[in-house]
């Protein structure tokens, strides 16, 4: 019924909507706390007894900030990806996971509409899947990555050993 033009292709395109989302949300959060100043950000990190939060903080908004802008465009994501799953199981395992699975925990109904509790640890799970995908696929056809490998700039991947016939 459909049928595919060019699964080479596509193939070579399908990390594109997965790179645009991760890194636009990833520079969310960063932007969020640098806008806001990362004072906020480190008083709760104290709160939870994170170690250093005022340099935690900062190194965790411009890991935020920087690391989505490099996953957006498609540079270094192999290398970016591994300090934002890092951010995102810290994250997980210090904050989300006592609140359960959902990332949407309705706690009660008002006039207004429904109250919501903190969020659970879906959204960082999907985070994580998202970047592991980066890293197993690479960057894909439309990005830096690719465009430096085409100028000689990054060593291309090995290719498969193919067995002897």
């Amino acid at each position: 019924m459909f049928k595919m033009r060019d699964k080479t292709l596509w193939g070579q395109l399908a990390p594109l909507p997965l790179r645009l989302i991760i890194g636009f949300g990833f520079m969310a959060h960063g932007w969020a706390k640098l806008s806001r100043g990362p004072a906020g950000f480190a008083k709760l990190l104290a709160q939870i007894g994170a170690p250093l939060p005022e340099a935690t903080a900062w190194v965790s908004t411009f890991v935020e900030l920087l690391g989505g802008l490099a996953i957006f465009v498609g540079a270094i994501v192999e290398v970016v990806s591994v300090p934002l799953i890092v951010m995102m199981l810290v994250a997980m395992f210090t904050v989300h996971l006592k609140y359960g699975f959902s990332s949407v925990n309705t706690i009660g109904l008002t006039e207004d509409g429904p109250q919501f509790g903190p969020p659970g640890y879906e959204v960082n799970l999907l985070y994580i899947a998202g970047l592991l995908s980066l890293i197993l696929g690479g960057a894909g056809a439309l990005s830096i990555d690719r465009l430096l490998l085409r100028k000689g700039g990054l060593s291309e991947r090995p290719k498969e050993h193919q067995p002897a016939a």
